[in-house]
């Protein structure tokens, strides 16, 4: 047998700090939340994967593997039994640089065309495209809210777009270059919103619409509306954000998939919060629970959505919606849950949570617990991400006004002068 070592798996397991054994563990792990019983994955499975011994693990161990990576099986270099790639497939990478001979690569397959002779594109171009997208993802799962994940975003819509222009396709494929453009312009727009620039979101927000509706994607159309609600959330106008979020909750794919309604619902609570609507939150957070229990686990979910929305997720929606109606024993507990529940790739939502409880913390005058989660926050995650940064300074202030003779505003003091001030 043929066993081409896959590079893509060997890469990510680099980048994450994965040997053998705890990546066994991390899926084991994954697997007992998935089905009750524990995995028996160990360092001979995963060996068997990264040597490509093993080059399409079942569905369950694909679910696990989506589970801790936030990455569909194909993103991690694993091949579907009818496919056989004649290259290994393609290593990701966090470096700028190499993102950038990417893109370069997608350009180049956009403009080179033999003259004379019309190239065809086809639903290979766009696998590529969507490999990207995962990197892309992940990348702003890790970051979030930098402008140069923003850049590169729109950057990669534009070569979608690119593509329809360079060549002959089927309806099909065009439909599907049309959706990645607007995947990638809506992760422009998530990226603007996470960085709290709100008017580049919206000028990102208005592609992505018009792209959606070429690509008649109900998936993508969902996304971007329930951004859409979110960047008005953010923005403080509630009535449009309950607006926009309406638009996606309307969408058919929510009588489809319970799990698209379940995130509609728990993006609902958030804006209810926001709007001091506190019997509004509940309901929709009550919906929203149950609307998660009747999703079923499937590989055809978009991997934006297989990334990031799980249990986790919809506890930290609703920490979000309880902080703002001030029921913070509430947002402490939701707290609590989703920072035990985060899988690794979750790292900007993890310190945005960090952050949300040691507000709440604060808020129960508990001073001395509240500061020492607030110094947990990564301290990257301190100085580079807008809200992130946003909320520690407003923590930082309420510590002085809450206990202003504390000894422990002076050690917050001490914290975010030398901590901080390394990584600014």
């Amino acid at each position: 047998m043929d066993t081409t070592q896959n590079l893509a798996l060997v890469e990510w397991m680099d980048r994450n700090g994965h040997s053998a054994n705890s990546l066994a563990k991390a899926l084991n792990s994954a697997r007992e939340r998935l089905t009750g019983a524990p995995g028996r994955f160990d360092d001979k499975s995963v060996r068997d994967w990264r040597s490509g011994r093993v080059r399409w693990p079942n569905a369950l161990t694909r679910r696990a593997f989506e589970d801790v990576t936030g990455l569909p099986a194909t993103a991690l270099g694993f091949v579907p039994r009818s496919r056989t790639p004649s290259t290994p497939a393609p290593p990701q990478e966090d470096a700028d640089m190499h993102r950038r001979a990417a893109l370069g690569g997608i350009a180049a397959a956009a403009t080179t065309i033999i003259p004379g002779t019309p190239r065809r594109i086809g639903m290979s171009d766009v696998d590529r495209l969507q490999k990207r997208f995962a990197e892309l993802i992940v990348s702003d799962h890790r970051h979030g809210g930098q402008r140069g994940i923003e850049q590169r975003a729109a950057a990669l819509a534009d070569e979608a777009l690119n593509l329809q222009n360079s060549g002959s396709a089927t309806q099909r494929v065009r439909a599907h270059l049309y959706g990645a453009a607007a995947a990638f312009r809506s992760s422009a727009m998530w990226a603007a919103i996470d960085g709290r620039r709100y008017e580049d979101a919206k000028a990102h927000m208005r592609e992505a619409q018009a792209l959606a509706e070429l690509s008649r994607d109900q998936t993508i159309k969902f996304r971007i509306w329930s951004h859409a609600g979110t960047l008005y959330r953010h923005m403080g106008r509630p009535a449009d954000a309950l607006a926009a979020n309406d638009v996606a909750r309307h969408l058919h794919i929510t009588r489809r998939d319970p799990l698209f309604a379940s995130l509609g619902l728990a993006r609902q609570g958030a804006i209810h919060g926001a709007a001091q609507d506190r019997t509004g939150a509940r309901r929709a957070f009550e919906q929203a629970q149950d609307a998660m229990g009747r999703a079923a686990p499937t590989d055809y979910r978009p991997v934006w959505m297989l990334a990031f929305y799980d249990q986790a997720e919809l506890d930290s929606l609703a920490l979000s919606a309880y902080l703002a109606l001030g029921d913070h024993s509430t947002a402490e507990y939701h707290a609590r849950r989703c920072l035990s529940a985060f899988r690794p790739h979750m790292v900007r939502s993890r310190a945005i949570a960090t952050t949300r409880l040691a507000h709440a913390q604060l808020a129960q005058r508990d001073a001395d617990a509240a500061t020492h989660t607030a110094m947990s926050v990564p301290a990257d995650a301190a100085t580079q991400h807008a809200r992130v940064s946003r909320m520690l300074q407003e923590f930082g202030a309420a510590l002085r006004a809450t206990a202003p003779t504390s000894p422990i505003v002076h050690t917050w003091t001490e914290h975010t002068r030398d901590a901080w001030r390394t990584t600014a």
